[in-house]
């Protein structure tokens, strides 16, 4: 402990601790997807791989006592991706880095937990007692420069030799599962934390592409009494196939069942995480273009608004990923005193307070645009994990016990989807209010409801919980999605629906491609983005005049 080491001894102690310890998911996932003949083969040359690689890392952080605020920072961003990647079978994408970067402090307090201090403690307490005892030997920067070469070039080395003589048995297990890429800590995390941030540094900034040109209200707009009152519910973390509309076994939709919804089987999302999903579902651009973007356009709710309809959001969350940048929002973190405390706790509030004060709240948008029409989108907390329990009311928890604890893995699994299940209960009674409310206006509007998922989730299924993974290897539980529509007889009427024909469609695969496009067409805006054949519902409208 008191005999000076030099900077690169310790930073090699410092790759095997976290080649060994750091990489328990990565450990865990082998063992679970290599059990036959020659496992044990893939799992030393698996194991020289990480240790060269991280070697390789460790390496070029060996200058001096002064990098040991570093190497704790190290075990510490270590510690926190194994916690996240044991506890919920995450993965250190990039998508998953971004999600972390907004997360909010709410969202903090539940990820968290005894079982992260645990994790915490048995990734860096060891070894960062040892790197603040040991002293770390003086050398100066010449001879240092060149053996941290020469050993940087020889972990390398033996990462490509290992990688290579293993490769007939390494390639097609990452092939095959891609995410074995983004759980080699800390490098996964690295790498994608690299990426999220000096990316933007090296994009070119571009205007925002308008898509207003051209847009106008349809001839319906001439013609009718009742300006539309259309009311879009972009949920959260809701899965289809928990839906009993879509056949769940459990009653989780008692109140829909009887609100004369439709309610879509086979809809897929555009992302697994609401940063990507809730943008690209609101695009005129696809997901397949979307993706592959090089600038930002405006959205859905851009167009509505330059149509001259009036557009609302209205937040429950920890934001709209920029969607509403460009529209009035208003949020529930300013209800009126005595319905935060009815609605809301620790300042986390129940879906029902998007609804507490809605006539007040259009009631401040302007009245020319008013007249014209209404747009509002609401952004509840929906089935928003770890937490499930915190989403539903005690009268709506129709499934006991729930579980309570953020750590889901150590959930009893019917405890969980108790809880989960519960959450799918609350956003049923808070659509069917919704309903309630549109109908209540139906005499000087003409209203309709469009209920959408962001993503699905994960609720342990082969070990994974919550939601992120890259979409290429995402379960179907984190993409497929509920997609509701219920229509008032005046919207119905004046946009010339069918409604008997909708409700043949509903085993139509869809995706969110469809909702820009269906939007537009049930409010009857014109636009050269509209595209006719990705609106769900034009095959049920009687053209105009007939």
């Amino acid at each position: 402990m008191r005999r000076p080491r030099s900077p690169r001894t310790i930073a090699f102690w410092l790759a095997l601790w976290l080649a060994v310890v750091g990489n328990l998911a990565l450990w865990r996932e082998l063992y679970r997807l290599e059990s036959g003949p020659g496992a044990a083969v893939v799992g030393v040359g698996a194991f020289v791989v990480v240790l060269a690689a991280i070697t390789a890392l460790m390496m070029l952080t060996a200058w001096g006592r002064w990098m040991k605020p570093l190497w704790i920072a190290i075990l510490i961003a270590a510690g926190v991706a194994q916690h996240f990647m044991l506890t919920y079978g995450v993965v250190m994408d990039t998508t998953m880095l971004a999600n972390t970067m907004q997360t909010d402090p709410r969202e903090v307090r539940d990820l968290l937990g005894w079982t992260f201090l645990a994790n915490m403690a048995i990734v860096v307490v060891v070894p960062a007692f040892l790197i603040l005892r040991v002293p770390v030997r003086r050398t100066p920067w010449w001879p240092q420069l060149w053996r941290n070469t020469v050993l940087f070039a020889a972990a390398i080395a033996v990462t490509l030799a290992a990688s290579f003589a293993m490769f007939s048995r390494l390639a097609p297990l990452v092939r095959n599962h891609m995410h074995l890429r983004y759980i080699v800590n800390p490098i996964a995390g690295f790498t994608s934390a690299a990426t999220v941030t000096l990316a933007p540094l090296f994009r070119k900034s571009k205007e925002l592409v308008r898509i207003g040109a051209g847009v106008a209200l349809g001839p319906s707009y001439a013609s009718a009494q009742k300006p539309p009152l259309v009311v879009l519910v972009i949920g959260e973390t809701a899965r289809a196939d928990h839906f009993s509309l879509n056949g769940y076994p459990r009653d989780t939709n008692p109140e829909l069942a009887g609100a004369g919804v439709f309610s879509f089987h086979d809809v897929h999302s555009c992302g697994t995480d609401t940063r990507d999903s809730v943008p690209c579902m609101l695009s005129p651009l696809g997901r397949a273009a979307f993706e592959k973007r090089n600038a930002e356009h405006e959205n859905l709710l851009d167009l509505l608004q330059a149509a001259g309809l009036a557009v609302l959001w209205l937040e429950n969350q920890s934001g709209c990923k920029d969607v509403c940048s460009r529209v009035p929002v208003q949020s529930t973190a300013d209800l009126p005193a005595e319905a935060a405390a009815r609605l809301c706790n620790a300042g986390e509030c129940l879906d029902d307070a998007l609804l507490v004060g809605l006539d007040a709240r259009i009631a401040r948008l302007p009245e020319e645009r008013r007249r014209k029409g209404i747009v509002l989108v609401m952004h509840p907390m929906g089935s928003h994990g770890p937490a499930y329990y915190k989403r539903s009311a005690l009268a709506q928890k129709r499934f006991l016990p729930e579980c309570t604890n953020t750590t889901l893995g150590q959930c009893d699994p019917q405890q969980l989807i108790n809880a989960y299940d519960n959450t799918i209960v609350a956003t049923d009674r808070f659509l069917a209010e919704t309903i309630a409310w549109l109908k209540g206006r139906a005499g000087d509007h003409a209203p309709a409801l469009l209920y959408v998922s962001d993503h699905g989730e994960s609720l342990g299924e082969l070990g994974i919980f919550l939601h992120g993974l890259p979409y290429a290897f995402a379960p179907e539980a984190q993409t497929r999605i509920p997609f509701i529509a219920w229509f008032g007889a005046d919207l119905a009427a004046r946009r010339g629906l069918d409604t008997a024909c909708v409700g043949r469609l509903l085993d139509t695969p869809y995706s969110h491609d469809n909702l820009y496009h269906s939007t537009i067409g049930l409010l009857d805006v014109t636009t050269p983005t509209y595209r006719r054949e990705l609106d769900a519902f034009a095959p049920c409208r009687k053209p105009a005049g007939s």
